[in-house]
């Protein structure tokens, strides 16, 4: 009987407030969608971090004889690139190297025009023009800097370089990208938890008649307080559902549909992580509608 009274209340009190409900509906929706995008992001250079860093590697490149500089011209000799790889087998550096692999100038010239596809930089590039190279894989990704301090001068090297560099510009942006969208979604939150409040607020204050009465007969405030706050909680779960169900659709068709198709071999985001989102998103609106509300409709009792 009382959760039925309990439930007729809510159900009142929503269709009296339909335009404020409404508002919080919209505002709780675009908001938990920032949240949602901010995880999802974040997943995503999770994800490409392990992926593209665990693959990063120390290239040793050695001297051509178009270098100038410290290599005077002189492409290296068989005996130095000898030296190079037995420094990184040997017993210094060898406990940090995983796997080491000899790049030619023919495969590294391969390898260029597998990348440039029809540019016209492929058109003008020779073999002899580039250098072989030791790909250097690491057993910690995180220890290039010894490779990098050991090798670098070495007779015949012209240049070891850390591929993880190549990728921090990258992260560093997405970073930046998620650090903007979850900045945005903490104030669409603080916006979304003023207007329950204030929603509650005037739904308490336009059955002040029904409070007074409930009061009279005894009601207690966790009595009167429950259906103001299933009300916010309502609201902003239909707004969260809303959130995840954008989620779920930029995921499927957006990231599935054209991101995948047009970046092949970049690992994406799908819908399991949406699904993985979506109950947080709920978790999140369920929540904060309960302590706005709750915090909004004790403060009304109480003045």
């Amino acid at each position: 009987m009382r959760l039925g009274l309990i439930l007729g209340e809510v159900g009142q009190g929503l269709r009296r407030n339909l335009s404020m409900v409404v508002s919080v509906v919209l505002v709780t929706f675009i908001s938990l969608t920032f949240v949602g995008a901010a995880i999802l992001l974040q997943f995503q250079i999770t994800q490409m971090k392990g992926y593209w860093y665990d693959r990063a590697q120390v290239a040793v490149y050695f001297c051509t004889q178009f270098d100038a500089g410290d290599c005077a011209n002189e492409e290296a000799t068989q005996s130095q690139m000898d030296d190079v790889e037995a420094e990184l087998e040997g017993g210094t550096l060898g406990p940090y190297v995983e796997r080491v692999e000899f790049e030619t100038p023919q495969q590294a010239y391969e390898n260029f025009i597998d990348k440039l596809g029809d540019s016209p930089l492929a058109d003008v590039a020779t073999p002899d023009v580039l250098p072989a190279a030791y790909r250097v894989k690491l057993v910690n990704p995180d220890q290039t800097d010894i490779i990098v301090d050991q090798i670098s001068g070495m007779p015949g090297v012209s240049d070891v370089r850390d591929e993880r560099s190549v990728l921090a510009p990258i992260f560093s942006l997405l970073n930046t990208l998620s650090l903007s969208a979850v900045s945005i979604a903490a104030l669409m939150l603080v916006a979304a938890a003023l207007l329950i409040a204030t929603t509650i607020r005037l739904s308490a204050f336009s059955r002040r008649r029904e409070i007074s009465i409930m009061r009279l007969v005894g009601a207690s405030n966790r009595f009167i307080e429950t259906p103001f706050v299933l009300e916010g909680v309502v609201a902003a779960l239909i707004g969260a559902a809303l959130a995840g169900a954008g989620i779920f659709a930029l995921t499927q068709f957006f990231v599935d549909g054209y991101l995948t198709e047009a970046l092949p071999t970049v690992g994406f985001v799908g819908t399991g992580d949406a699904l993985l989102v979506a109950p947080m998103l709920l978790a999140i609106g369920a929540l904060l509608a309960a302590l706005s509300a709750s915090v909004a409709i004790r403060r009304y009792l109480k003045a």
